[in-house]
């Protein structure tokens, strides 16, 4: 975070204050507040809003914990409302889980009214706040998401609860379930819903529905929305998150009617919709898309991975009639390029191993690699059984992902361009050292700063890669397994390689493995800065 005063400190003698620190503190105010008025929820009141208000870092800058507190107790508000649906369909299908979604909606709404009854409502947010408040609303909705799953019996376990729907949230599609199709219809509705929230974001769909977040608003969207560049539609930020959001709601819609068309049911084409569309991959079954062999939605589902691993915003003005800009855009013929080069060589090497081409041939090939391109994680066929070069390749495209502002994962197609262009760029200055070569995207120079913040980024993605690769090869796992799993849980993908392959799962990893893949699910989904500048000194002090 160079040059932002905002994280920097003004003073050398200022202490370096923790957040444990702060809570307990915050925590004997309250106790000895209540006693001393011999009435703890009055005193208790008056403290939380004097003191949890704020606390102080530095002379210049203040984090509100207040502001934090109601944002999150907001969101929690909105998440609640989302069990309506599996509700809806644990009556209808009689699976007898009707009283857990009731009783999640009551106790996530009474607790954020309580928060929100105790707290003023925020004006405003800083940056920090933005920055803890998304890290802080991931983790904790993974936590409510996964109650379900705990309470039901299915997933009796935290950390497998924690980290299948952390996979959900993140869209990674990485799950510890081996058997899917045991569990109960409306229970793995809300599993395929934790993925189509978190696609789109559910940061933004609050700044869309919530508009108490006002100008905090643009700091939370920005911390969230995937990708270097934030495009805005529209001058508000409420705006373009509604635009956003409706036309991934348009094309989800599109993507069920055509799935039902084409012979699924409605649970099956709600939920296979909702995994294509967020790029999250979880599937009602077991087999994952291969369990429906129809070559038709086979296709349907290649369509929608390929739009979803495409900036919105370019789709926004596609369907207002402005066609010409997917063209005109460099990461969009770049993302096109690359997914169609990586298709003709996998589909190379697989004649040159003797494989016959047919319409499956090309179907199954050209199926997973915008599959895995895009993150979304789905599978028709066990890509582990083609040539070792295709898994290469595949791993490779892990790491490129989809577009900015898609709901893909991974790096992202501008920041490969971009590093590209860097990369050329610095081979010519060898030749002619006093020349300016800007780099530039279409007819647009990209500015020095975001050039310097793309090439820091997609070092520390490598370098946060392999350290991934050597904690999992620490807690056991060998060197395929240990790449295939960062690789997938990093970029957002789903399956990966060795144990963890396309008709394998996360169950038998150990527990710490399973934690610190939720972590990289996490800062991957949130693109690392976010995250990471949390536990910076500079952030606190």
């Amino acid at each position: 975070m160079r040059g932002n005063d905002n994280l920097k400190g003004t003073s050398n003698n200022s202490k370096f204050v923790t957040p444990a620190k702060v809570g307990v503190q915050l925590f004997q105010e309250v106790l000895d507040s209540g006693f001393r008025r011999n009435d703890i929820f009055r005193g208790s009141l008056k403290c939380f809003n004097r003191k949890i208000a704020r606390f102080r870092i530095n002379q210049e800058t203040t984090l509100k914990l207040s502001n934090i507190i109601y944002t999150l107790s907001s969101l929690w508000l909105l998440l609640s409302g989302f069990f309506v649906l599996p509700l809806g369909f644990s009556f209808y299908y009689r699976d007898g889980l009707h009283y857990i979604y009731i009783f999640q909606m009551i106790g996530m709404g009474l607790l954020s009214l309580i928060f929100r009854f105790l707290i003023k409502r925020p004006n405003e947010l800083s940056i920090r706040e933005a920055f803890l408040a998304v890290s802080l609303t991931w983790v904790t909705f993974s936590f409510f998401g996964a109650l379900p799953f705990i309470v039901s019996g299915y997933i009796p376990n935290l950390t497998d609860a924690f980290f299948e729907t952390m996979s959900g949230f993140t869209t990674t599609g990485a799950t510890i379930l081996t058997d899917i199709e045991a569990l109960p219809k409306s229970l793995l509705l809300w599993r395929s819903m934790t993925q189509w929230l978190g696609g789109m974001g559910v940061i933004a769909l609050a700044v869309a529905v919530l508009p108490f977040l006002g100008i905090g608003g643009v700091q939370l969207f920005k911390a969230e929305v995937p990708g270097p560049i934030k495009d805005r539609i529209s001058p508000r930020i409420s705006e373009t998150a509604k635009i956003l959001w409706g036309v991934y709601l348009l094309f989800t819609i599109a993507e069920i009617l055509l799935l039902m068309l084409g012979g699924l049911s409605l649970f099956d084409s709600v939920c296979v919709a909702f995994g294509t569309l967020a790029t999250g991959g979880f599937a009602p079954t077991n087999a994952s898309i291969a369990a429906f062999p129809s070559p038709f939605i086979h296709y349907v589902v290649i369509v929608f991975m390929f739009i979803a691993g495409v900036n919105f915003s370019l789709h926004y003005w596609a369907l207002r009639g402005r066609l010409n800009l997917y063209l005109s855009n460099p990461e969009f013929r770049f993302f096109l390029g690359i997914t169609a080069f990586a298709t003709g060589l996998i589909m190379a090497a697989r004649l040159m191993r003797g494989e016959a081409f047919s319409e499956e041939f090309f179907r199954s090939t050209l199926f997973q690699t915008i599959s895995i391109v895009t993150t979304t994680g789905f599978v028709t066929h066990d890509y582990e059984q083609w040539p070792f070069v295709t898994q290469i390749i595949l791993v490779a495209l892990m790491l490129f992902g989809g577009c900015t502002s898609s709901t893909g994962g991974g790096i992202k197609n501008v920041r490969i361009l971009v590093a590209f262009k860097f990369m050329g760029s610095e081979l010519k200055k060898l030749f002619h050292p006093h020349g300016i070569f800007p780099i530039r995207m279409g007819d647009r120079a990209v500015p020095e700063r975001l050039v310097s913040n793309i090439i820091g980024f997609v070092a520390l993605y490598i370098l946060i890669f392999f350290l991934g690769v050597m904690a999992m090869a620490g807690v056991g796992l060998d060197i395929d397994t240990s790449i295939g799993a960062v690789a997938a849980t990093l970029g957002n993908v789903g399956p990966g390689i060795g144990g963890v392959g396309p008709v394998e799962n996360y169950f038998h990893l150990p527990a710490m493995g399973k934690w610190i893949l939720s972590f990289l699910m996490m800062i991957g989904r949130l693109e690392i800065f976010t995250v990471l500048v949390i536990f910076t000194r500079p952030f606190w002090h």
